[in-house]
């Protein structure tokens, strides 16, 4: 088959604009007298239809760098010529020679089996290590165990203060603070301090909220917390949750450490027994709950 595009005098980034003037200057100049003449006349219509038309021109484009099956223009089809087929390898078609992908460039030559399976393997494992990266850098699912923040986040009922028959299934922001600071009230996940299973008997990774910055001080009286001396509002937390039983003295925030507290601050233990959190053990912030199906939502 012809190149359209040379037979017509047009490149292939022509528009169709130019490729409609370069057909009707060729019909001007060609000779139609002949049989020659005509066949070539025929030819350019040929070229003409095909690349003024986005679809056709498309195909043919694919087939000129053996994309999918050879093209055959109309005259080569009613003149009962049949595509070529695509060559072999190994007694296997090789359908796609000319591809961007790394894999079927690097296999193409191997049996089909072998192929596929190495295809599917490599599927296989991008998907996993995409979805590790995720974890690791953007998003990552905890289960919330304890009553310590609740009736925020539910944990699952025989649980002490649980108020639900599953525990809330929680998504942490883990890129967040790398584009701006933790704000007060901040639902975060973080990894305890050493003295936390100490005090609690448990350690590791936490959920609980951001209260006091730091540079500030901090103090809870009669279960209501005071942030420089001034009475914090806390709509989140309900009445019978507050710890009215005991009280502590003023703190002040190291440079860098965060406060952190339950809402159900009568079951919590938090940084008022293990002391505030480092930035750097902060994993991420806590909005959405994606499980039980009842409490999707964000928060």
């Amino acid at each position: 088959m012809n190149d359209l595009y040379a037979l017509l005098g047009v490149d292939q980034a022509a528009t169709e604009d130019e490729i409609r003037l370069a057909y009707h200057r060729r019909l001007r100049f060609d000779d139609v007298e002949t049989a020659e003449g005509n066949a070539r006349m025929r030819e350019l219509r040929e070229a003409y239809e095909i690349l003024s038309d986005p679809e056709r021109r498309k195909d043919y484009d694919a087939s000129r760098f053996g994309w999918n099956t050879p093209y055959l223009t109309r005259i080569e089809a009613d003149a009962g010529l049949e595509p070529l087929p695509a060559p072999e390898v190994d007694g296997e078609p090789q359908e796609q020679v000319h591809t961007w992908n790394p894999v079927t460039r690097a296999t193409r030559r191997l049996p089909r089996g072998w192929r596929v399976v190495i295809d599917w393997v490599f599927t296989i494992v991008g998907a996993i290590a995409i979805v590790l990266a995720i974890k690791a850098w953007v998003v990552n699912p905890y289960r919330i165990p304890s009553s310590s923040m609740e009736p925020t986040l539910h944990c699952a009922r025989p649980g002490s203060g649980c108020e639900a028959h599953f525990s809330d299934r929680v998504l942490a922001n883990r890129f967040i603070y790398h584009f701006r600071k933790p704000h007060r009230g901040d639902i975060i996940v973080f990894k305890t301090p050493p003295l936390a299973k100490e005090k609690c008997g448990a350690g590791g990774t936490f959920v609980k909220r951001l209260i006091a910055l730091p540079g500030e001080t901090w103090q809870e009286k009669n279960g209501f917390v005071y942030i420089d001396g001034k009475k914090l509002v806390e709509p989140y937390i309900k009445p019978d949750r507050r710890d009215t039983t005991t009280s502590y003295p003023v703190r002040k925030i190291p440079d860098g450490m965060y406060f952190m507290m339950g809402d159900n601050r009568s079951q919590s233990c938090d940084s008022r027994e293990w002391g505030p959190v480092p930035r750097k053990n902060l994993i991420g912030e806590v909005f959405a709950v994606y499980w039980p199906p009842n409490r999707i939502g964000f928060r």
